[in-house]
C-alpha cells in the first residue's frame, strides 16, 4: 500500500484477534502523559494531546484514566518523568528499524533493545544509521464501514487532502503536513469517525521478504512493539499477503 507500511498493516490486522490491552493502554497513557506536559492539558490547544485522546477513546480507554494521564503530565497528580528517545537498527536480511520509544531509564531500555535485537538475529545502530531511509508522514485512517467513499473524497480533498488509498478495510488519506489539522477538523466536522491519527515514520523503499525470512522477520517486530518502553516501531520491509495470511493461520 502506497505512503504507508507494511507493518502498520499487519499490526492493525493482527490487533482485531490478539491486542493486549493492557499494553496498548500503557503506551497510550505515556503518550498523554508526554503530551500534556510539554503543551498543557487543554486538547484544543494542544494538537498532540488530542491526536493521544482520540487513539485513547477508539481502543475504549476509560475516560478516567484519560484525565488521569493528563494530570500527571501537567502535574496535577505525581507521575512518572518520561522521556522520548529513537533508537535504530537493523532486523534479519538487513531490513531497517526505526523504533520511538518512552523511557524513564534510558540505560536500562537500550540494554533491553539491544538484547530484543540480537536475540532474534538483528543488532543495534548508531543514530543515524537508518533514518535517512524514512520519512514522516502525517496519517489518517478511516473504516470503510463507517463512511461512503464519495463522501469522503469530498470532505477530505476539500480541506487539502491529496487522494484516498484503500486497502482491506480501510481508507488512508494521502496529504501534505500543513493540511493535517485542516483535514482533521473537516472530517469531525462531518461527523465521519477516525481510526488514526498520527504523524509516523514512512520508509522511502522496501525491501521485498521471501516466506523463509517472513517468520524471522514478524517475530522480531512483535517482540520491539511488545516492549514497554517502545512506543512505535517502522521497518522498510515488504511482505505478500498470501505469506502473511499463512503464518497467522500457522500460530
Amino acid at each position: 500500500m502506497s505512503g504507508h507500511s507494511k507493518w502498520s498493516t499487519i499490526k492493525r490486522k493482527k490487533g482485531a484477534q490478539d491486542a493486549k490491552r493492557g499494553k496498548i493502554f500503557t503506551k497510550l497513557i505515556k503518550e498523554i502523559q508526554v503530551a500534556a506536559k510539554l503543551g498543557g492539558g487543554d486538547e484544543n490547544a494542544n494538537p498532540r494531546l488530542r491526536s493521544a485522546i482520540q487513539a485513547a477513546r477508539v481502543a475504549n480507554m476509560p475516560t478516567a484514566n484519560i484525565e488521569r494521564g493528563i494530570k500527571k503530565g501537567t502535574g496535577e497528580l505525581e507521575g512518572v518523568n518520561y522521556e522520548e528517545i529513537t533508537y535504530e537498527g537493523y532486523g534479519p536480511g538487513g531490513i531497517a528499524i526505526y523504533m520511538e520509544a518512552m523511557t524513564d531509564n534510558k540505560n536500562r531500555t537500550v540494554s533491553e533493545i539491544r538484547h530484543l535485537l540480537t536475540k532474534y538475529g538483528g543488532n543495534l545502530a548508531t543514530n543515524g544509521s537508518v533514518a535517512w531511509m524514512f520519512e514522516k508522514k502525517d496519517i489518517i485512517t478511516i473504516d470503510k464501514s463507517a463512511c461512503n467513499e464519495d463522501d469522503l473524497l469530498v470532505v477530505a480533498t476539500d480541506a487539502g487532502a491529496n487522494d484516498i488509498l484503500e486497502e482491506d478495510d480501510i481508507y488512508e488519506l494521502d496529504m501534505d503536513p500543513a493540511v493535517f489539522d485542516d483535514v482533521k477538523n473537516a472530517l469531525e466536522t462531518n461527523n465521519i469517525p477516525i481510526l488514526e491519527a498520527s504523524i509516523q515514520m514512512i520508509p522511502k523503499n522496501v525491501v521485498k521478504v521471501d516466506e523463509q525470512l517472513a517468520p524471522k522477520i514478524l517475530k522480531i517486530m512483535d517482540a520491539l512493539e511488545d516492549h514497554d518502553d517502545i512506543q512505535n516501531v517502522y521497518a522498510n520491509f515488504d511482505i505478500d499477503d498470501e505469506i502473511v495470511n499463512k503464518l497467522q493461520e500457522d500460530v
